[in-house]
């Protein structure tokens, strides 16, 4: 129970359901209260697909690649802090989609990466699964707990209809620039934690 309690409050705090759920709100602002509800669904779905795969073979992937989990983590910050600042000074995103590049899907990018599927979520479903010191049974409770946070994340994602209401079209356009700032803020932190220990950090092996 302690090891449940200790995953579930780590994994809750990297995906950050509440951080997602003002993302959500801040990019959705133009679409309907049912194209919403698909792309919360499709964003849960796609983030839980990737987070679990990282959980199966991202220490294998990483390991042949000679990638350090600092690496990835400043890689994640950049694109991060690129997307705040479109937020801040480029087009209203949550309008975009009237004119968005062909095949782009905002459940994928930023919703489920690098929103939910954060670099510090996919760190730390790698730490938490780490082969060299949990069982086939240790990672499958971990999965269970990834889960249940992924899905307390979904059902905050379908109230934000009727946030959306309470906002209106301005509340939503100041939240567009706050959220870009506050991304751009959780960015620079996010690359600075990795290039802290991008020194001394080894390569990852199994």
């Amino acid at each position: 129970m302690q090891q449940i309690i200790h995953d579930f409050v780590l994994l809750f705090a990297v995906i950050d359901p509440i951080g997602t759920l003002l993302l959500f709100l801040s990019i959705t602002g133009g679409y309907s209260a049912r194209d919403r509800n698909h792309i919360a669904l499709r964003a849960s779905l796609y983030s839980g697909a990737i987070l679990l795969m990282f959980i199966i073979v991202g220490q294998f992937l990483m390991s042949a690649m000679g990638i350090r989990l600092v690496s990835f983590q400043i890689a994640g910050g950049i694109i991060l802090f690129l997307f705040g600042l479109k937020m801040i000074f480029g087009e209203d995103v949550s309008h975009s989609h009237d004119r968005a590049e062909p095949g782009h899907d905002i459940a994928v990018f930023p919703l489920a990466i690098p929103s939910m599927a954060s670099p510090g979520a996919l760190t730390a479903v790698v730490v938490l699964t780490d082969n060299r010191r949990y069982g086939i049974e240790d990672q499958v409770l971990t999965s269970l707990v990834l889960l249940s946070v992924l899905l307390i994340t979904y059902l905050l994602l379908l109230a934000a209809n009727t946030i959306h209401n309470w906002l209106g079209d301005s509340g939503s356009a100041i939240l567009i620039r706050v959220m870009g700032m506050i991304l751009g803020a959780l960015a620079v932190e996010i690359v600075l934690q990795g290039l802290s220990g991008l020194s001394t950090a080894p390569v990852t092996h199994l």
